[in-house]
């Protein structure tokens, strides 16, 4: 096999992580060619409304995946963040690659944080997690949704159709508009998304030639960090209906992890933290996960999912 074919969706970060991947894994293969393919997802398909009001899980990945379980494609390139935590049969997490900054950040016009925005500002975001934590700190501002490619919601910015944008820094990153970030969100006060800065290689579970192939660009140490996010995200089962976050941070073998579960409108927010040896990455994922369910986030969950 010389020629391998790598599904992602056509978004300008997207295109540009996927060509990050292939890059890197030309670098770890020699003689290899890639190519790609581009598919529309649901979440690409539906701009006008929240993620939460489209679907639940796999509003970015179904359609790279079912390339992958009919053969069209080899392997798919996903932001880790939109993976769900439970993949179709037949399909495996291949590799983790290095991880990019996983905070979010703020972006404003005239260089304006998010401390000093004037109250009524309108602070454009799609997504629940950000809402509900930043809605915590400043509840005298107007969040409103905004979707679409990073370029579109800059340019949305520019024309003064919202105050602010919150998004991920890893994003902004790699689609080359760094410059335009006015400042990061510690994690303190705005918990990422489970995976978020991460990327994932999605590859067909009996596939040990692609397998072998991705793995020479596996990163341990964030496979290991995003593991830990990952489990919070499957015990909570909360997908885009609830405010969920998570962030773990592996060093010298050992791992700290962080979950949040909110209500949908920041007027309750619980965190919880746990550390131990990385190699336990999953179970101290769940760990944080069942004490945020003891300690009211069962309730939120019941209440946001209306059970």
């Amino acid at each position: 096999m010389s020629l391998i074919r790598v599904a992602t969706r056509g978004s300008l970060l997207a295109l540009t992580q996927t060509g990050w991947v292939i890059d890197r894994l030309k670098e770890a293969n020699p003689g290899l060619e890639f190519e790609t393919q581009v598919f529309k997802t649901v979440g690409d398909r539906v701009l006008d409304r929240a993620l939460s009001q489209i679907g639940d899980k796999g509003l970015f990945t179904k359609e790279l995946e079912e390339a992958l379980l009919d053969g069209r494609a080899d392997l798919a390139v996903h932001s880790l963040k939109d993976l769900p935590s439970d993949l179709p049969p037949g399909l495996v997490l291949g590799a983790v690659p290095e991880r990019e900054d996983p905070r979010d950040v703020v972006i404003t016009r005239d260089g304006t944080t998010f401390a000093d925005l004037p109250p009524g500002s309108r602070v454009g975001t799609s997504s629940l997690r950000r809402v509900a934590q930043l809605k915590a700190r400043r509840p005298d501002l107007t969040f409103v949704p905004i979707r679409g490619n990073v370029d579109t919601r800059l340019r949305k910015l520019g024309e003064g159709q919202v105050d602010a944008l919150v998004m991920a820094a890893a994003g902004l990153h790699r689609a080359g508009f760094a410059d335009r970030i006015t400042e990061y969100l510690d994690p303190e006060d705005c918990l990422p998304a489970p995976g978020q800065g991460a990327l994932g290689i999605e590859i067909r579970a009996d596939d040990a030639r692609i397998g072998q192939v991705v793995g020479r660009i596996h990163h341990p140490e964030t496979a290991l960090a995003v593991m830990a996010e990952r489990a919070v995200l499957a015990r909570l089962e909360g997908g885009c209906q609830v405010p969920i976050a998570a962030h773990a941070v592996v060093e010298d073998g050992w791992l700290q992890v962080e979950g949040l579960i909110a209500a949908p409108d920041g007027s309750r927010v619980i965190r919880h933290a746990a550390e131990g040896d990385a190699g336990r990455a999953r179970s101290l994922g769940t760990q944080v996960a069942d004490w945020l369910l003891d300690h009211g986030g069962r309730e939120i969950l019941n209440a946001a999912l209306g059970r």
